[in-house]
């Protein structure tokens, strides 16, 4: 995608916009963390989605309706995006924050660039150079260091954080979601489409929802604290970090906007040290640099 103009491309706005897109879409970790003791994750997902829909609904209502006899032909695209995005996207990192670190978190579901480029190569038959292969290697060594704390015995008794594992999977879901929305021709805006996806996400979280809540008798009370937290997972990685990840591929095109991946694990160690107390060690310094140089190979073309 190009910049929309010369004059956007020139100005400072974009580019703070850039390095602010991260502390929302970073949060979503936090929240992972932070709401584990107040609200299950299926019940987190579920309204975090629902109320996504309900916000964003009354603005765009009148181009669904428009175009709503293109609403059946894109109905599998839409609960497809949905499940991917938005249930699986808040399932996992929802359960993953039950056990494992905001730091493990965002170091490794920074590794979702390289599934995006794998989908995309096994999908639609895109090519990976020599360069991209390394960056491969690079990062899945990288998750491996992360989720094994560096430790070879961890990796050779397969010893893993249940929680580390839950975000990878968090990773390869919110990379079939990329892939498949890059590749998707649709009559509706990029905000209209938004608006949808939240809906098929509330509704496909809705079973697990039921499930949690009535089989496995996993409810939250109605108060202060699971309200907030649902509050804000709506409105910051969901609502306002789209709106500015939105802004910034128009200003300054999709190259330059995927810096904000490297932004997010700044942003991602930033929550977990001074909101959880969490400490660095030497297998997140090792790690996060061959994740890091692993993307960066991999969207070399």
């Amino acid at each position: 995608m190009k910049p929309s103009s010369k004059k956007n491309k020139n100005s400072l706005v974009p580019f703070f916009l850039l390095l602010i897109q991260p502390i929302f879409m970073a949060s979503n970790l936090a929240i992972a963390r932070g709401a584990a003791s107040y609200i299950p994750p299926s019940s987190l997902g579920f309204w975090r989605w629902s109320l996504v829909f309900i916000l964003m609904f009354p603005f765009f209502y009148k181009p669904i309706i428009k175009n709503f006899k293109h609403l059946k032909t894109e109905l599998f695209k839409l609960f497809f995006l949905g499940f991917t995005g938005c249930c699986l996207c808040s399932i996992f990192p929802y359960v993953a924050g039950q056990t494992t670190t905001v730091l493990n978190m965002s170091l490794i579901y920074t590794s979702s660039s390289i599934f995006i480029v794998m989908i995309s190569t096994f999908f639609y038959k895109e090519k990976i150079n020599i360069i991209q292969s390394i960056g491969f290697l690079f990062a899945f060594i990288g998750v491996l260091v992360v989720i094994s704390n560096g430790k070879l015995s961890s990796l050779l008794n397969l010893e893993f954080v249940e929680g580390d594992l839950w975000i990878l999977g968090a990773a390869v879901s919110w990379a079939l979601y990329s892939v498949y929305v890059l590749h998707w021709k649709s009559k509706f805006n990029i905000f209209t489409k938004f608006t949808l996806i939240a809906f098929f996400g509330s509704a496909s979280l809705l079973p697990f929802y039921i499930y949690e809540s009535f089989f496995l008798g996993e409810k939250f009370n109605i108060e202060f604290m699971p309200i907030f937290w649902i509050a804000i997972a709506a409105v910051s990685p969901g609502i306002i970090a789209f709106i500015l990840y939105s802004k910034i591929q128009k200003y300054l095109g999709a190259s330059i906007t995927g810096f904000t991946l490297y932004l997010f694990v700044v942003y991602g160690a930033f929550y977990g040290i001074f909101f959880f107390d969490e400490k660095l060690f030497i297998s997140h310094f090792l790690g996060g640099v061959l994740v890091l140089l692993g993307v960066y190979f991999a969207k070399k073309t």
